[in-house]
This record gives C-alpha cells, sequence and structure tokens, in this order.
C-alpha cells in the first residue's frame, strides 16, 4: 500500500517494525537518516541535526569516527567473529575483557560478553540466582528494582523494570521480583524485610535513572543501598548501560559515588554504538564457584558473545575516550548543560529541569501540558530546528555525545527553549500529536 507525502510524491508502506513506536503513525513517515559527523546527522533530504541524544544515549564519541570503521574493517578481514563457548576465544575479545576489567571498580573483575544491554541485565539476573544456588542457597531468588528504572524490554528486565507501561499488556512476567520507591532507603530496606533477607538473590539500581526521567540520585542514597546490601548479604548491581564510559565523567558511574558493586551491566558507550555489545562485569566473589569448582556450569550465553569485530570496535573507541580525556568531559560540561537549561524552568507549560550529574538532562512537563502531549510536541518542534531530543513519558531528555562543545549546547538549549515556548503557547490544548 502506498499514500502521499506533503509534495503529492508515492510513500510506501514500510516493512520496518521500529521499537517502542505507534507504527500507525510511523509506517509511512519514517525519518531517513543517512550519515553522520561528530555531533551531527543528516537525513535524506541533506538537512542537518545536532543529535542531542548521542542516538539512544549511546554515541559518546560522536558520528563518523573513522579509527573505528578501520578497525573493524582490519579485524573482517582477519576473522570476522567466533564462538566463545567452551574454550574458544578470540585475542580481541580477550583484550577487551582484561581492559574493562581493569577499568571497572569491581574486585577481582571478570567479563561476560553479551550483544546488547538488555541481554546485560538478564544475564546478570540470571548470575545472581544461579550464584546463590551455585553457594547452596536456592531460595535467594527475589530480585528488587526501582520505580523508575529502565533495565531492557528482555524478561528480567522487562520484570525488574520500573516504568509501568512497559510491562502492560504483556501477561504475567517473571515472579519473586519487585519495585521501591526510586529515592528511598527506608523502602528499600522495608521490602527487603517484608520479603525476607535469606530469599533475596540482587538489588538493581541505574546510578542516574535515565529513560525513567533522568533521575539523579539523592546526595548518599547509593552509597546507602551498597551498604544495606552489604549489611543483608545481598548482591548489589550497578546497571549503567546508559551511564559508563563517560557519560558521568568517569569510565563507570559508579566510581563517582565511591561504590564497588558486586556486578556492573554495561553496554552503549563501550561501542559507542558502532557495533552491538554489552556485558556484566562481575566482582572474583560472583565469579567463585563457577571459576574454582570443577563441573559447575553457567549454562546461559548467546551466540554471538565475545565477537571479535565487536570487541575491536570496543577497544577502538576506548582508546577515542582515552584520547584528549574525552571520558571526563562530562564533568566539565554537566554543569554548562544545566545552566543552558535552567531558563527553560519558568516557561509555563515547564514543570522541572534536572541534570547536573553527568552529560544528561530532561525538561518534566506539567500535568496539563502532559496531558495535552507536550513531550511528542516538543520532540517534533525541536527537531524542525535541528535538533533531536528524546520524548520521554514526563518530558523530554538530552544526552548529547561527549565531545560538544559548549557553543552547540547554547544552540541545543535554544532550539529546545523555542521549541517548547511553541508549544506552550499554540498547541497544549491541541489533540497530542503521534510520534
Amino acid at each position: 500500500m502506498t499514500s502521499s507525502d506533503r509534495s503529492g510524491a508515492a510513500v510506501a508502506d514500510t516493512r520496518l517494525w521500529h521499537p517502542f513506536s505507534d507504527m500507525s503513525a510511523v509506517r509511512r513517515g519514517e525519518f531517513v537518516l543517512t550519515r553522520g559527523e561528530g555531533i551531527w546527522v543528516y537525513d535524506d533530504q541533506g538537512r542537518r541535526y545536532l543529535d542531542g541524544t548521542a542516538s539512544l544515549w549511546y554515541a559518546n564519541v560522536g558520528h563518523g569516527r573513522k579509527e573505528i570503521a578501520a578497525a573493524v574493517q582490519e579485524q573482517m578481514g582477519k576473522l570476522e567473529a567466533y564462538s566463545a563457548f567452551g574454550d574458544f576465544t578470540t585475542e580481541p575479545a580477550q583484550a577487551l575483557a582484561a581492559r574493562i576489567a581493569g577499568l571497572a571498580p569491581v574486585a577481582d573483575a571478570r567479563v561476560f560478553f553479551t550483544t546488547g544491554g538488555g541481554e546485560a541485565l538478564d544475564s546478570a539476573a540470571k548470575i545472581a540466582r544461579r550464584y546463590w544456588s551455585a553457594k547452596g542457597h536456592p531460595e535467594r531468588v527475589h530480585l528488587i528494582g526501582r520505580t523508575g528504572g529502565y533495565h531492557g524490554t528482555n524478561g528480567y528486565g522487562t520484570s525488574i523494570g520500573g516504568i509501568e507501561a512497559n510491562r502492560a499488556g504483556f501477561g504475567p512476567l517473571m515472579s519473586q521480583v519487585s519495585s521501591v520507591q526510586w529515592d528511598s532507603l527506608t523502602a528499600l530496606e522495608q521490602e527487603i524485610l517484608a520479603v525476607g533477607p535469606q530469599k533475596v538473590a540482587a538489588v538493581f539500581a541505574e546510578p542516574v535513572i535515565g529513560a525513567g526521567g533522568v533521575l539523579p540520585p539523592p546526595e548518599g542514597y547509593l552509597e546507602g543501598v551498597q551498604a544495606i546490601c552489604e549489611e543483608h548479604g545481598i548482591l548489589f548491581v550497578a546497571d549503567e548501560v546508559i551511564c559508563a564510559f563517560g557519560r558521568l565523567g568517569h569510565w563507570f558511574g559508579s566510581e563517582r559515588f565511591g561504590l564497588a558493586p558486586d556486578m556492573i551491566t554495561f553496554a552503549k558507550g563501550v561501542t559507542s554504538g558502532y557495533l552491538p555489545l554489552g556485558g556484566v562485569v562481575a566482582s572474583g566473589r560472583v565469579a567463585e564457584p563457577f571459576w574454582d569448582e570443577a563441573g559447575n556450569m553457567l549454562r546461559h550465553g548467546a551466540t554471538y558473545s565475545a565477537h571479535a569485530t565487536c570487541c575491536v570496535a570496543g577497544s577502538a573507541n576506548l582508546d577515542l575516550l582515552a584520547q584528549d580525556d574525552v571520558v571526563s568531559r562530562a564533568l566539565e560540561l554537566e554543569s554548562v548543560l544545566l545552566d543552558a537549561l535552567k531558563p527553560l524552568a519558568e516557561q509555563s507549560i515547564v514543570h522541572e529541569v534536572r541534570g547536573g550529574v553527568g552529560l544528561l538532562a530532561a525538561v518534566e512537563f506539567t500535568p496539563e501540558a502532559l496531558a495535552a502531549g507536550a513531550p511528542g510536541k516538543v520532540f517534533e518542534r525541536a527537531r524542525e530546528r535541528g535538533v533531536i531530543v528524546r520524548a520521554l513519558g514526563q518530558g523530554v531528555a538530552v544526552s548529547p555525545p561527549l565531545t560538544i562543545e559548549r557553543d552547540e549546547i547554547a544552540f541545543l538549549a535554544t532550539a529546545i527553549g523555542e521549541a517548547i515556548e511553541e508549544v506552550g503557547q499554540t498547541s497544549v490544548n491541541a489533540p497530542a500529536t503521534k510520534v
């Protein structure tokens, strides 16, 4: 089937089913990107846009980095990939695992590779449960997440996640999981006691909640979570799919808060999205029953785990992050980004502006504006002005590449401000726009 665009040209019905998309609106209205350069991307009409979201929180070193492309091409000419099951491995997988283990704030770290963040979360959840079983405590299976938490869309991640809209409509999810108020240590302690500490396997927390609204932790909160887990012998899992590799100004966001998690999940920034890769950094404590006891196999893993070419992309990306100390740029620019967005809090449809902990921020709208579809409308108006933002449930978020400059942050903020002003003046009472 076909329809017509604004110029009258026929537009074919796409065969691509987009994730997290209203396909009734998208099917004949795709936004086609053709190339990227630095913090900019270009559509099929040649128009340029500031990538205010680093695609999906991941293009940390920016687009079009030839260093990564060259490394990938070279590896593909030697050995594109090979399974890591049993005793098989490749030099790129060994090298990247050793490098990540050396960077992570995890004692005696081991690295289990996946193909993305959702798979990393599910791996960490299964490792946590399997760890306790191997230690003679099969009753310790309960997993605790937080409201607003996003942990991917696989089975365990959907179940642990605290964004209700992502859980609805799928029927029964994983059992023996629960969610507590994202900023309350009291709620966490009470839930652990209600379940029974001897039944809890792990607690999962993003250092800064991302998709749930860009929620920086209250002072001392994450340190308190770790202390509670230590008190009750519970594994603490830091979900750093967004927060690692420079997004919070450190190689891992946990470093910023002095944390030493039992496991860290990672993805996105490990390759800056150039190839799909994720994983779990596990402590020596967690690895011990599998590494030191013969025959105690972890029967879990993906076909493309430790994919050689993806690992090469990761190593080349880490090289770029290390150059000119790109990984710490969030510390330099986080206040610049927040200060540029703060004036937007004066606009009538804005409830709050959040940020200041890493190079990411959000603008939350008032209940009235949300009811009128403000996030989607601001997303559209900003894109018309050459800036891509991310529409979330309560507002819009930005998380630009770490290579962004101060004048480009100013341009980003100006476009968002103009978009919000236009929506506030003309569109809040109109029917919500589908995005």
